[in-house]
C-alpha cells in the first residue's frame, strides 16, 4: 500500500489570513498539498498576535491554521510583487483568498486575471456573504454571522436570551465547507482538465449548519424556541443535569432509553404513566422534579458508571482542559507536536486534522512558518538569483 498523501505533488496560492481561509488551506496541506502563503511584509497574518502575550508572531490561533505551510511575504501593490505571483501561478493548481468581494481584482489577482493566464486554476473566494447580491459588500465576521444566519436565535435560555456559541463556529466550519469544495474542484479538473471558480460565504455554511432547523421551518413553518440545554426534540430526559460535583448531559430519547432511564431512577411508573414523547413534553414539569433532585444526589462519575450500565447515553460536562486530557484525542490523532518556542527545544501540542486514514493519513510535513521564513526558498525555485533576492528586499518588495 502506498503513503502518497492524496494531495501530493499539488500547489496552493494562499493569499487568506485569519481563521476561515487559512484552516481550509491547513487541511490541504495536511493532504500532502504544498501551501504558499502570501502574507504582508513586517505585519503578515493579523492572527499571528491574535489572543496572545508572546511577540513572535506565533500566537496559537496561528499555529493551528498554518500548520505545513510556507510563508511568503509579498507587498502585493508593488508591480515586481506581481510578477512573483503570475510565476507562481505557472505551478500552482487552486489559488485561494478571502480578501473583502473586489479588493483582489484591483489588486490584479482576481479570477478573471488568473484565469487568463493560466485556464485550469481552481479559484476559491471565500466571504460573509458571498461575490454577489445585495450584501456582498459588507464585512463579516463570526459573530455578525452567527446573529444575521438565525444561529443565535435558536440558542441560549427564555430568561438570558439569544447566545452566541463559545468558539468560532461559522469560521471553522466555512473553512471545513471550502476545503471540501476546493478538492472536489481539483478532482472535476482531474477529470474534465477545466479549472471552475468557487464562492464560498460563510453565510452559506451557516445555513448549512442549521439544515434540519432551517428546513422545519421552510416546510412547516415552525420556529425554534430557546431550549437552553435542551434538544431540539423537547423531551424532557434529554438535558443537562447538575449533579453533585458538576453538570451531566443526558440523551434519552429513544423509547427503550427513556424506560431505562426512569427505572434506575426507581420510577419505572412515571414512564408508564407517560409512555409516548408527546405526552412527556406536556408534562416536563413533573419529569424535572424528579430528574433534577435525584442527579444533584450523586457525583457525575457515579452517574456516568449507572447511565452507561443502563444503556443511557450521557457524557459529562467538561472544561477544555478536561476534553485535551481525554485519552481518545490522542488515539485520533486530534493533536499535533509542533518545535514552540522556535530554536528552544520545546514543544506545543494543537489541534490538527479532524479525521483519519489508513494508509496515508494526514501528516503535518512542517511546523507553522515564521513570518518569510521561505522568502528565499521559493523565489530559488522560481529561478530568482541571490542579488535578485537581495534587491527585492532592499525594495521592500518582499
Amino acid at each position: 500500500m502506498s503513503d502518497t498523501l492524496a494531495l501530493s505533488g499539488l500547489r496552493i496560492l494562499d493569499f487568506s489570513q485569519v481563521l476561515a481561509g487559512p484552516f481550509a488551506t491547513q487541511q490541504l496541506a495536511q493532504m500532502g498539498a504544498d501551501v504558499i502563503k502570501i502574507e504582508q511584509p513586517k505585519i503578515g497574518d493579523i492572527t499571528r498576535g491574535l489572543m496572545s502575550s508572546s511577540a513572535d508572531g506565533l500566537a496559537p490561533s496561528f499555529l493551528t491554521c498554518n500548520l505545513g505551510k510556507r510563508s511568503l511575504t509579498l507587498d502585493l501593490k508593488q508591480p515586481a510583487a506581481a510578477d512573483i505571483i503570475f510565476k507562481l501561478l505557472e505551478s500552482c493548481d487552486a489559488v485561494v483568498e478571502n480578501f473583502k468581494p473586489g479588493t483582489i481584482e484591483r489588486l490584479g489577482f482576481g479570477y478573471e486575471a488568473l484565469r487568463r493566464r493560466k485556464p485550469d486554476i481552481v479559484y476559491a473566494s471565500i466571504s460573509g456573504y458571498g461575490q454577489s447580491g445585495p450584501k456582498a459588500g459588507l464585512a463579516a465576521f463570526d459573530g455578525a454571522i452567527q446573529a444575521a444566519s438565525g444561529m443565535m436565535s435558536v440558542s441560549g435560555h427564555a430568561d438570558s436570551g439569544p447566545v452566541r456559541t463559545g468558539y468560532f463556529s461559522v469560521d471553522m466550519s466555512t473553512a471545513l465547507n471550502a476545503a471540501f469544495a476546493i478538492t472536489a474542484a481539483l478532482f472535476r479538473r482531474h477529470l474534465t482538465g477545466e479549472g471552475q471558480r468557487l464562492d464560498i460565504a460563510m453565510m452559506d455554511t451557516a445555513m448549512v449548519m442549521q439544515a434540519a432547523q432551517m428546513s422545519n421551518y421552510l416546510v412547516n413553518g415552525t420556529l425554534p424556541e430557546l431550549l437552553g440545554n435542551r434538544s431540539p426534540t423537547k423531551q424532557p430526559t434529554a438535558n443537562v443535569f447538575a449533579t453533585a460535583d458538576g453538570f451531566i448531559q443526558v440523551v434519552a430519547l429513544r423509547e427503550a432509553q427513556v424506560q431505562a432511564l426512569m427505572t434506575l431512577l426507581q420510577r419505572a411508573d412515571l414512564y408508564e404513566t407517560y409512555n409516548e414523547p408527546v405526552k412527556r413534553i406536556k408534562a416536563t414539569a413533573e419529569f424535572n422534579a424528579v430528574l433534577e433532585p435525584a442527579f444533584a444526589a450523586h457525583g457525575t462519575e457515579h452517574w456516568l458508571q449507572a447511565l452507561a450500565d443502563a444503556g443511557v447515553p450521557a457524557a459529562p460536562i467538561r472544561d477544555l482542559a478536561g476534553a485535551a486530557a481525554d485519552e481518545q484525542n490522542g488515539h485520533r490523532r486530534s493533536f499535533t507536536e509542533i518545535p514552540h518556542p522556535p530554536d528552544t527545544g520545546e514543544t506545543a501540542r494543537v489541534v490538527s486534522v479532524g479525521f483519519t486514514a489508513e494508509p496515508a493519513p494526514p501528516l503535518v510535513q512542517r511546523p507553522p512558518p515564521a513570518l518569510g521564513e521561505h522568502n528565499e526558498e521559493i523565489l530559488k525555485e522560481l529561478g530568482y538569483s541571490q542579488a535578485d533576492i537581495s534587491r527585492l528586499a532592499a525594495d521592500e518588495v518582499i
